[in-house]
């Protein structure tokens, strides 16, 4: 790899820590399989004056996604999992399930709700690309049907996994199968069917069958206790004197949240990245076959799909829709334009962001990694993860 000038890079986090706008980042860019930039900045913990370090771990959430997403083509590569599959085959607790629908009451003209027949059923594949008429809570879903998520305490952290289940199986969809991109508890759901298919708890089918066959050592769903001093913090809000609410990382859960539950570093993310990059492959490991790897990145939402609100409002440049140049594979956002995004990246791209902060992205026309791990809460991270891309595409054509 030619020698990159990285200036640029180092001048704007150093300066977003000197400013106090984060506490700290570590930024990592590979190329053609060279680490070309990997640097940590300010602090791990700002309050306690403890440096940042480029091993410092870090809540990934919705970064989670894409690894239980992996693991569950895993299975289907070895017959253990249906992509294609209903649901209900796997939780039959799923079969049943009601699409909520409003309508006008013709007599009255009054709007009225009525829940109505699943079209089809709701698949695994659904699953994975976020069109199973799933919800989040409030703020990311809205309308009656993710009040009722919220109602129902679906991000109760004293749950399991399978309680989690029965709770979303006894709420109505908000959308027919098939129609409709969400954003959702989905990967959550997911992550119970590969408990299912498995037979193991999806912390310890993550660590045997994806983390520890990569070398991702402090990549799970809590930190164990040797490592629990790497774990970043977020700085006190001046405005509530008050960190952030993010959950306890040294903590063992109770509920592995296959949607936003799991930690890393930026070294462990790089090497799943690859791997992804490699079409299923790093070093001699291999996870999945190029075919499978082809498919997880391609863009999975058929034209002329609905989107919730959301994704066209609150999504901006994430949202997978033709607007932004963008769809969505088997876990991730995949670009399918070169222009209409406001941020670079060739067609053929996929990545995803997590809510704290965190964000890779994986352009594989350029052989591109960029990672960038901070834990600053929505919607302030956005401009860091915004700026990380421009910097890392700028060097990569900037003159020595």
């Amino acid at each position: 790899m030619r020698r990159i000038a990285w200036n640029g890079v180092t001048q704007a986090f150093q300066g977003y820590v000197d400013r106090v706008q984060i506490p700290g980042a570590v930024v990592l860019i590979a190329r053609k399989d060279e680490v070309g930039y990997f640097r940590a900045f300010g602090f791990r913990d700002r309050e306690q004056k403890i440096p940042m370090t480029t091993d410092s771990i870090f809540r990934i959430a919705s970064m989670t996604k894409p690894i239980v997403s992996v693991g569950a083509m895993m299975l289907a590569e070895e017959g253990k999992l249906d992509i294609g599959a209903p649901v209900s085959q796997y939780l039959p607790e799923f079969k049943d399930l009601k699409v909520s629908v409003e309508q006008v009451d013709p007599a009255t003209g009054k709007k009225e709700t009525v829940l109505q027949p699943q079209v089809r059923p709701m698949t695994v594949q659904d699953l994975l690309r976020h069109t199973a008429g799933l919800v989040y809570t409030p703020p990311i879903g809205t309308g009656p049907i993710p009040d009722a998520y919220r109602a129902a305490k679906v991000f109760d952290p004293n749950q399991t996994l399978a309680e989690l289940v029965t709770k979303i199986s006894k709420l109505p969809l908000a959308h027919q199968p098939g129609e409709v991109w969400e954003y959702s508890m989905a990967t959550d759901v997911l992550g119970r069917v590969i408990e299912v298919a498995s037979g193991m708890d999806l912390d310890r089918f993550i660590e045997e069958r994806v983390t520890k066959p990569l070398g991702m050592a402090s990549t799970g769903f809590y930190a164990r206790e040797a490592d629990r001093d790497r774990v970043a913090q977020p700085q006190v809000d001046p405005t509530t004197e008050k960190r952030p609410p993010m959950f306890d990382a040294a903590q063992k859960p109770k509920w592995f949240s296959g949607g936003g539950g799991a930690i890393s570093t930026a070294a462990d993310y790089l090497l799943f990245c690859q791997m992804l990059l490699h079409e299923g492959k790093l070093g001699d490991m291999r996870l999945l076959s190029p075919s499978t790897v082809s498919l997880m990145t391609t863009n999975a939402l058929r034209p002329g799909i609905g989107y919730a609100a959301a994704a066209l409002t609150g999504f901006g440049d994430l949202g997978p829709t033709p607007a932004m140049g963008q769809g969505f594979g088997l876990g991730f956002a995949i670009r399918t334009e070169g222009g209409q995004n406001p941020l670079p990246g060739s067609v053929g791209s996929f990545y995803w962001t997590g809510a704290y902060g965190t964000t890779f992205y994986v352009d594989p026309k350029q052989q591109l990694v960029i990672i960038m791990m901070i834990q600053v809460p929505l919607p302030a991270n956005t401009f860091y993860r915004h700026a990380v891309r421009y910097l890392a595409y700028q060097a990569l054509t900037s003159p020595n």
